[in-house]
């Protein structure tokens, strides 16, 4: 008989990790008596991360006294406490190779049901000493899980722990996890999992992810663990391309066509995709890397990018010297803001320089005519006709999607700009105004513009009821970081580490606008990022969860440990990877 053994409870604390102050909930410690389990945790327990753990499938979490002896073995220590591994209930008996997911267990007045694995991150280790083990716990198959609280009730050292009833599907903890963290995804046994009614919301949404991956013929990275997985690059690194045409569109935008050199037509890429230029606008300084977004027809066989002149030597450079002829280091194009198919109406809703991956976009619903059904909706908003390019070539687009609508908002109307002629609404677009466009709200939204537009278009579409899982965004520059835990600290610019100035490998964290050289003093491309200010994200920081993966536009890195699943193609894990060679990441 299997048989709880004790009841860890601990509240949040903020501790100093690495120069940063983290709040955690890990340190558990054993109570006596009897303590009330409630739907969302134990009496007198919280979690510090309420986004990765906690929540009602991630009521109480479950560790073996089976897997302490094993790790007291395989680490060589003997001081493990009940708790240690940031457990809620120790028990004896239900290893995870042996319980399901949807079993249920009665524990003296309360019942349970087995929802998840417990998702593994940084804090483990930083409460085991140990940083690798996240990675450690899902390759030696022993988890532990996570019960959701059934009927509330009592429980207490000593409880027996009965079954009650069995999961449908016969998952156990330890497949499950398998199938999500570990190469060689089963799609039958993943087809069963998601089909169980108990398990949690977000293990069920990655495994479908899986699925659907597979469905595609998509076998590159892990679907499950990254927001979307397109196929890998066209071509690696970096390839020259000669300058076919150069045009201006407006005073502060020039496009500029792609072309390989030998005159083959170039891959088509995906409608929203980007492109990475490596430009040596000072011949005796690092080069300059940055992306611009793919603005013309994807299937054309050349590539044409707009870009707006600022105060930065890559747009200047392409501004002011870049002519027909020139040959330019090229990427091959990237990025996930790309169009989805389907029947549902598009919905294109852009600002400035943002108009250029939508209307990519554009042309392809205007040339496919499997897309000629969907209705589309043009939403531009600029400062002035002075400002407004691509005016005739939009207008001969949206004529030749059936369906089509323009809007079109100048914020700073010139006298010479024709209200009803040159554009459709005065000032910025609010809640307000996209109520009363009539656009439908069973659409998907793709936006590109200024951070501050985006934000507010998000806000109000979010006021308008639409699900965010169909509104999809393009940012320039870096992305947002993700440090679970970690308390606010003070945000300062990409810059050099400080300290000394190392002497390795050039690396270039292109969103960023930084290169510098590698130091060993690191131990990892994301510790180097994160000296450098650099915006990352990350949750594992041992090769488990893929939240840091990100484009490896050119380069090699080294791995150690090992992931447990490889990235996409085309992509680095920076948590346990260090530079080969230059390498030039998405940063």
């Amino acid at each position: 008989m299997a048989k709880l053994l004790s009841v860890n409870v601990g509240l949040p604390r903020e501790i100093e990790w690495q120069g940063k102050l983290v709040r955690t909930g890990i340190w558990k410690l054993p109570v006596s008596g009897r303590v009330f389990a409630r739907r969302l945790n134990l009496n007198g327990d919280g979690q510090g991360d309420l986004a990765g753990h906690g929540g009602e499938h991630r009521a109480v979490m479950v560790y073996q006294i089976d897997a302490y002896r094993y790790w007291e073995k395989v680490l060589n220590r003997n001081d493990f406490e009940h708790g240690q591994f940031g457990e809620n209930f120790t028990v004896e008996g239900l290893a995870d190779d042996e319980v399901c997911i949807g079993d249920r267990y009665s524990i003296g007045n309360a019942v349970f049901e087995v929802t998840q694995p417990r998702v593994t991150c940084y804090r483990l280790g930083i409460r085991m000493n140990n940083p690798q083990m996240a990675a450690l716990l899902v390759s030696h198959r022993r988890p532990g899980f996570y019960f959701r609280v059934i009927t509330e009730g009592e429980v207490g050292a000593g409880d027996e722990i009965q079954k009650i009833a069995d999961g449908p599907g016969r998952i156990t903890v330890a497949e499950v996890d398998g199938l999500l963290y570990l190469p060689n995804h089963d799609a039958k046994r993943i087809a069963i999992a998601v089909d169980i009614p108990a398990l949690s919301g977000g293990w069920k949404g990655s495994l479908e992810e899986l699925l659907k991956a597979d469905e595609q013929g998509v076998h590159s990275g892990n679907a499950g663990l990254t927001s979307s997985i397109a196929s890998p690059p066209l071509w690696n690194g970096f390839r020259t391309l000669r300058v076919g045409a150069v045009h201006q569109e407006t005073n502060e935008v020039k496009s500029i066509v792609l072309e390989s050199a030998d005159g083959v037509s170039l891959p088509a890429a995906l409608p929203g995709q980007y492109l990475v230029l490596r430009l040596y606008p000072d011949k005796g300084s690092r080069p300059v890397v940055r992306s611009y977004s793919i603005s013309g027809a994807c299937d054309a066989g050349t590539y044409r990018i707009s870009v707006k002149r600022d105060t930065g030597p890559g747009s200047q450079y392409i501004a002011d010297v870049t002519q027909a002829g020139d040959m330019l280091e090229v990427s091959a194009p990237r990025g996930e803001f790309v169009l989805r198919s389907g029947i549902r109406p598009v919905v294109l809703l852009s600002a400035g320089i943002g108009a250029t991956p939508v209307l990519s976009m554009l042309h392809a619903l205007a040339s496919n005519s499997a897309a000629s059904h969907r209705e589309v909706w043009w939403i531009h908003g600029t400062r002035s006709g002075g400002t407004h390019g691509f005016v005739e070539e939009t207008r001969g687009l949206l004529k030749a999607a059936p369906g089509s609508h323009s809007v079109i908002v100048y914020s700073k109307a010139e006298p010479t700009d024709r209200l009803g002629k040159d554009f459709d609404l005065a000032g910025r677009l609010d809640l307000d105004g996209l109520r009363k466009l009539g656009m439908p709200l069973d659409a998907d939204f793709y936006l590109c513009g200024p951070a501050g537009f985006q934000n507010d278009i998000t806000r109000a579409l979010a006021s308008l009821s639409v699900p965010a899982n169909t509104i999809h965004q393009e940012i320039f520059g870096s992305v947002g970081s993700i440090t679970p835990g970690v308390v606010k600290a003070e945000v300062k610019l990409p810059h050099p580490p400080t300290a000394s100035t190392g002497n390795g490998p050039l690396v270039s964290f292109t969103r960023s606008n930084l290169t510098v050289p590698w130091d060993n003093r690191f131990r990892s491309l994301l510790e180097f990022a994160e000296a450098c200010g650099v915006p990352v994200r990350w949750s594992c920081r041992t090769g488990v969860c893929h939240m840091c993966e990100c484009g490896l536009l050119s380069g090699n890195v080294h791995y150690s440990p090992d992931p447990l699943d490889q990235p996409a193609g085309g992509n680095a894990l920076i948590c346990c990877s260090t530079p080969e060679s230059q390498v030039d990441l998405d940063l």
